[in-house]
């Protein structure tokens, strides 16, 4: 009895000293300094990173190796705009119509696992019919391969606001959705819907504070919300313990929820350096999505891809966004890195860091607003967003170094998620 004993206690031994999982870094940024540190060591235990060491450590006979010494290893990266329910296509109005929850549901989870290969181990899902709130869970229930999600669930506009579920529906379709379908029209009915959503299981908060592009409806810019709807949905988002993010493509919205505390801006297309000086003072950060503004305004041009209300939004907002990204990084308002996927093909994420250089960002900064600064907008520093002793291991690689060319970060080549290994 004792030998068996002694047997079992072995062997429990050795699978416990086999998790350890050795990663030999070429190149290493860990999120944390603006220098990369050539030929470092990462050392994973289940989910967690133990240690960092300088050099290439040799792994014990126990233990597994993963080879990036010719790569350029960096955190898991965090995408806090997309949305995982659909993807662009021509036929979208149609499909509100045509398509059962539960096709949106299986499409979702192809979206998920394109999202996560392309690097992305964190995202935001901002807005949807709730079943990216069950993607999320599912995810964490180990049922589907997906990043890690905070999810909005449905997001809170007004009544023909930008979301509004029932725009450019016929009118005996149209009905009189409320608080429970995310569309208020008082401080009243503000907070109902936050308290639904926190009911719902969403994780944030996300409201439409303007008009916005691929809404059936003409406006694109316009303010959506009263100061005093405005006051309640971030006070009261803020006593169930949740953030806030404002889609806003005008100044006068975009202003209105920076004065009542949003946490994030997303957009930001007409945004004033009055604005801009508001966001410093406030610490509100700035989430550009430039992708989807060149997308929408590049497939504006095709004929019949937009509804006819949509074409001259898109083509008037669509190419500013870049310029307004240049403008505020230059002025200093914080940027967290965020792309619209959903608005464009998923996985196609890291052609962001390209246009975020190209408007004058450095590379580096570019990649911590998609680490350290993200990670700080979900309330994950202590878990996420560098590559750090005591963190998870959320791990990402490139063939090529990104300072020297940002365009490799469109094409990862490995995909660590809490010390699993989904791309290699």
């Amino acid at each position: 009895m004792k030998k068996l004993l002694l047997l079992a206690l072995t062997l429990v031994s050795i699978q416990l000293v086999a998790q350890r999982t050795v990663i030999h870094c070429g190149n290493l940024i860990d999120g944390k300094s603006n220098d990369v540190q050539a030929q470092m060591t990462v050392i994973v235990e289940k989910n967690i990173i133990t240690k960092i060491e300088k050099g290439f450590t040799k792994p014990a006979s126990s233990d597994k190796l993963i080879d990036l010494s010719k790569k350029t290893v960096m955190p898991g990266l965090i995408d806090l705009h997309v949305h995982l329910e659909g993807e662009t296509n021509k036929d979208q109005a149609l499909q509100r119509f045509t398509a059962n929850k539960a096709d949106v549901a299986f499409r979702s989870t192809v979206f998920a696992k394109k999202t996560l290969m392309a690097g992305f181990t964190t995202v935001r899902d901002l807005g949807g019919s709730g079943v990216n709130t069950s993607l999320r869970n599912a995810i964490n229930q180990g049922l589907v391969i997906g990043p890690r999600i905070f999810s909005v669930g449905k997001s809170i506009g007004t009544t023909g606001g930008h979301a509004d579920p029932t725009n450019g529906y016929r009118e005996d379709l149209m009905g009189d959705p409320g608080p429970k379908e995310g569309v208020i029209n008082s401080p009243e009915e503000a907070r109902q819907a936050v308290r639904q959503r926190y009911k719902d299981g969403s994780d944030l908060i996300k409201i439409t504070a303007t008009g916005g592009v691929l809404s059936i409806a003409k406006d694109g810019s316009g303010p959506q919300f009263t100061d005093e709807e405005l006051k309640a949905i971030v006070e009261t988002a803020r006593d169930y313990g949740m953030h806030t993010a404002a889609h806003a493509h005008g100044a006068e919205g975009m202003k209105r929820a920076v004065l009542a505390g949003i946490t994030t801006i997303e957009h930001g297309t007409k945004m004033t350096e009055e604005v801009m000086d508001l966001m410093k003072q406030k610490g509100t950060y700035y989430v550009p999505t430039i992708t989807a503004g060149k997308f929408v305004a590049e497939k504006a041009k095709e004929p019949g891809y937009y509804h006819p209300l949509v074409v001259p939004k898109a083509l008037e907002i669509g190419p500013q966004i870049q310029t307004t990204f240049g403008n505020a990084y230059k002025r200093g308002v914080k940027i967290a890195f965020g792309t619209d996927a959903g608005v464009f093909p998923h996985g196609e994420n890291g052609k962001e860091f390209g246009y975020m250089v190209e408007a004058g960002m450095p590379a580096m900064e570019a990649i911590k607003s998609a680490t350290v600064v993200a990670a700080e907008v979900v309330g994950m520093s202590d878990k996420i967003g560098t590559i750090e002793t005591g963190k998870l291991a959320d791990i990402v690689a490139t063939d090529e170094n990104p300072l020297r060319n940002i365009k490799t970060m469109e094409k990862v080549s490995f995909v660590m998620k809490e010390g699993v290994v989904y791309l290699q």
